[in-house]
């Protein structure tokens, strides 16, 4: 099944299908160590970033996950990226993920963007939970996903290696 990247909007954001041209936006995100610090991915150049991209696709193109390119309303600035990955019909869940660029922090930008992404996923993808898997060193996350409305169900400790270290992870969720 593949997914269309609808258009969402609120008074002061313009969420959109992630194009060819955010290339360089997003390789400004994804190749700052503020970011990438608890981020999966990180590049270290534009012809890097563009597996990147073709991710992005291949989410839509599987089914399997969306991602927006998170922009203001009035003149498109580009703001940062938001998405669900792992996206199952069968069990009616997806994984959230979202990062902003650090001159966007603090503004409730990304607020506003995970409720409308998740009233998306609710309404229209018709799921019933998306989670969200935190490093537990990310305070800013953890945080803003309280506020919008998750719960904290857990920690995975020493789950992951990263850098050559052990890293934990803790679960948060959002139920329909």
């Amino acid at each position: 099944m593949s997914l269309a990247c609808p258009t969402l909007k609120t008074d002061s954001l313009l969420l959109r299908q992630i194009v060819d041209h955010d290339l360089f936006n997003i390789f400004e995100g994804l190749s700052n160590l503020l970011i990438t610090e608890y981020y999966a991915v990180s590049f270290d150049s534009l012809s890097a970033t563009k597996e990147q991209m073709q991710w992005f696709k291949n989410l839509e193109e599987t089914g399997t996950g969306i991602w927006w390119a998170i922009t203001s309303m009035v003149n498109q600035t580009f703001y940062g990226a938001i998405g669900f990955n792992n996206l199952s019909e069968t069990h009616q869940k997806a994984e959230i993920g979202f990062w902003l660029l650090p001159e966007y922090w603090g503004k409730g930008i990304m607020k506003d963007a995970i409720e409308l992404v998740c009233s998306y996923a609710f309404t229209k993808l018709n799921l019933h939970r998306i989670e969200a898997l935190v490093e537990s060193e990310n305070k800013n996350s953890k945080i803003i996903l309280l506020k919008s409305g998750f719960d904290y169900e857990g920690t995975m400790v020493d789950c992951e290696i990263k850098n050559g270290k052990f890293i934990s992870l803790e679960s948060y969720a959002k139920l329909y």
